[in-house]
């Protein structure tokens, strides 16, 4: 990217491509089951092992991003998407669909990767995670609204992927390229120390990272069968679910363009811990739903929250270590426990219901506000943040030696004279002169 780029524009278009398969997630799930010869869990495993794959893809890059090359990987992984979720749309054979999300999950966390180390290296990695998070949920909510009326069809949603990854591609040529010039988040120095110096805030990062797979599964496990719920529980219809899905995600955006207008006012920790707490309520709302009022009153209200914790979870795991390799790692366990989330949800709905499921998730995720809130307020007192303490570094000049050969001056015999009176009195005649202290 170029230096004078004042909004990261590349890294914001790779943060929708990578984060949109999770949020299509239910109705991918959804139109899985009804389009093919699948159960409901059955169909959950399949998005489980898509967002499963792509954790994988997190953790093996969370410190390579700088060594592989950002724009090689950022491409590889918008093809490997492609190509992925673009198999799964077009064929009906159950193990091809299945490989197809594996291959398409494996690009979704490359490309995540990619964005992740990059905002990690913003000066204001808040205001950059939250114009992704815009963009996500603009492009999700406009789909919920088209995909409906595209007909019947388990490809849908999964060509919708494939198609946006495609369209990222050109985006990439922006990013710098493995050993060449460097853009503002990747100077050279940082390239070189990136795999070798160890993580900074281990313990907090730990915490943060089990935490945000909790966190992750919570709210996963709802979103995974909330298409369902709305279907089968509150009688709705699939235009109505998907236009609810869409307000909802029209909800998020203004919860997002609120917490960007907030930045670090609040600081991170009450927006972390409050909003948790006020998620845990919305998910035992929307599971209890019977009618399309609760249903879109939990929906929606969740929605408005969820992406605005998420920016700043995400906007503390980037502060823990500059280099971004926290913010991939946290990342990754936010995947791993989003993959674990449809597969859950319908295992616990099938065991309790949807409302004990509701209250189950309501009950862990207030339990895990206490550590995430404790490490926001212990790195706000020991890492500062990313925009008010920019890094500055200068790079190394290395000055060419030049060899001068001294036999190559011509040096007069009187130089080699005897000491004594004759030479003194000369020497005072000619007077002071250039070379003399």
């Amino acid at each position: 990217m170029s230096a004078r780029t004042t909004t990261p524009w590349p890294l914001v278009a790779l943060f929708t491509a990578g984060y949109l398969a999770p949020y299509l997630l239910p109705t991918t799930v959804g139109r899985l089951s009804a389009g093919l010869p699948l159960s409901a869990t059955e169909a959950g495993s399949i998005g489980s092992a898509l967002l499963l794959s792509s954790a994988t893809a997190g953790f093996l890059l969370a410190s390579r991003v700088d060594r592989f090359g950002p724009r090689g990987l950022a491409r590889g992984g918008l093809l490997l998407a492609a190509a992925g979720y673009g198999t799964a749309a077009l064929t009906t054979t159950i193990p091809l669909v299945v490989l197809g999300a594996i291959v398409g999950g494996l690009g979704s966390g490359t490309i995540t990767s990619v964005a992740a180390t990059g905002i990690a290296g913003q000066r204001d990695p808040h205001r950059t995670t939250t114009l992704g998070l815009l963009g996500v949920s603009a492009l999700a909510g406009a789909l919920y609204l088209t995909i409906p009326h595209l007909g019947p069809g388990h490809g849908h949603p999964l060509a919708a992927i494939a198609v946006t990854a495609l369209l990222a591609l050109p985006v990439t040529r922006h990013l710098p390229a493995a050993g060449g010039p460097e853009a503002p988040h990747a100077p050279a120095a940082r390239t070189l120390r990136a795999t070798t110096a160890p993580l900074p805030h281990r313990r907090a990062g730990l915490v943060l990272a089990a935490a945000m797979l909790c966190w992750s599964l919570a709210q996963n496990s709802l979103w995974g069968v909330s298409g369902r719920i709305g279907l089968q529980q509150a009688g709705l219809t699939e235009v109505t679910v998907g236009a609810v899905f869409a307000v909802a995600l029209g909800a998020g955006l203004l919860g997002v363009i609120g917490a960007g207008a907030l930045g670090q006012r609040l600081g991170r920790a009450l927006p972390i811990g409050a909003g948790t707490a006020l998620i845990a309520g919305c998910i035992a709302l929307s599971a209890a739903a019977t009618d399309l009022t609760s249903f879109a009153t939990g929906e929606i209200a969740w929605n408005t929250v969820y992406p605005v914790v998420l920016s700043y979870v995400i906007g503390l795991a980037a502060s823990l270590d500059r280099r971004g390799r926290w913010a991939v790692l946290v990342g990754s366990a936010s995947s791993l426990g989003t993959a674990c989330g449809p597969l859950a949800g319908s295992l616990l709905s099938a065991r309790v219901g949807y409302p004990g499921m509701g209250v189950i998730l309501a009950l862990g995720l207030l339990l895990i506000t206490v550590p995430m809130t404790a490490v926001a307020l212990r790195t706000r007192r020991t890492a500062p943040l990313p925009q008010e303490h920019p890094v500055v570094e200068i790079p190394v000049v290395e000055i060419p030696v030049v060899e001068i050969p001294l036999d190559a001056l011509p040096t007069p015999r009187t130089a080699y004279d005897t000491a004594g009176p004759r030479q003194a009195t000369a020497g005072a005649a000619a007077g002071p002169g250039p070379g003399s202290r």
